[in-house]
């Protein structure tokens, strides 16, 4: 069972990276002129605000995280 559980978090991870590097030559396709470090600061908007997930990925209504603990 943890072997399967394992196995499902690399895919999502993997599916993550792949998805990214997609963002990534999309953004470099439509902004030819742009330097890496624009780029990848159009990247991080994007993820911070992409249709959908504003508020992130979590199901249910958005909430401030914890305080911390020392």
């Amino acid at each position: 069972m943890a072997s399967e559980l394992a196995e499902r978090l690399r895919l999502a991870l993997d599916l993550y990276e792949a998805g990214e590097a997609l963002m990534l030559a999309r953004l470099r396709r439509e902004h030819p002129d742009e330097s890496e470090q624009q780029i990848e600061l159009r990247l991080r908007s994007w993820l911070a605000t992409r249709p959908g997930a504003e508020h992130g990925d979590g199901v249910g209504r958005p909430r401030p995280a914890p305080p911390e603990v020392e």
